[in-house]
């Protein structure tokens, strides 16, 4: 999953994303509004981490555009603005978290868990396709009641498609939501054609029904 970080503090910036990696997430970062909204507005991502306080305005802005774009990306408020007023604010824009500095990384951890599951999967820790089980909380997929081994890259794949359930996701999207800004200095998005072909072998080898379908020219949807 791809989490972008707007916090203009590098350490405080660093320190999450040094964290968030290891919880396996793809991280992207701004550290300036307008950088912020340039992302916003040329991206998609899974949460993004908003700090009130940055040095060319204020975060709420970033929110406003958000929502004025009518996106789905879930939002923290990570501020060391402690008000009421914008906590109030920030929420009823759209924000769907609010966390003030200095926190645990294990909270946040959590509180981004929470609102991705919330948004993306009907708030579900476990989702059930016939055979086939998915477990949001441990990154465990099983088939038939048998554990399939996935790589990150693969499980990141396969519940970017299960979130976009009946929908085709284009080869283009899914290397930008595998791999972050490093999508747009690759040559070519080949390595996208590897990953759905191994998890599709994976699955079918275990059983599962072919749920993830390719969309020649295009790229790929999940359907039961």
């Amino acid at each position: 999953m791809k989490i972008l970080i707007i916090e203009d503090e590098e350490e405080i910036r660093e320190s999450i994303a040094s964290y968030m990696q290891t919880e396996k997430y793809v991280c992207e970062f701004a550290d300036t509004l307008n950088i912020a909204i340039d992302k916003i507005v040329t991206h998609d991502y899974d949460c993004i981490l908003l700090d009130l306080m940055l040095p060319d305005g204020n975060g709420l802005k970033v929110l406003e555009k958000i929502r004025a774009l009518n996106k789905q990306d879930g939002v923290i408020i990570i501020s060391a603005n402690g008000s009421l007023e914008d906590k109030i604010k920030g929420l009823n824009i759209g924000a769907d978290d609010y966390l003030a500095k200095p926190f645990h990384l294990s909270e946040l951890n959590a509180r981004i868990y929470s609102v991705v599951r919330r948004k993306k999967f009907d708030s579900k820790n476990l989702m059930y396709y016939n055979e086939l089980e998915i477990n949001l909380q441990f990154k465990v997929v099983k088939v038939k009641g048998k554990e399939v081994l996935l790589t990150r890259k693969e499980f990141d794949l396969l519940l970017f498609l299960v979130g976009s359930k009946d929908m085709v996701v284009s080869k283009n999207a899914i290397a930008e939501h595998l791999s972050g800004d490093m999508a747009d200095m690759m040559d070519n998005i080949d390595f996208v054609y590897a990953h759905a072909k191994n998890l599709k072998k994976k699955l079918t080898e275990a059983g599962c029904n072919n749920y993830i379908k390719t969309v020649y020219g295009v790229g790929y949807k999940f359907q039961v």
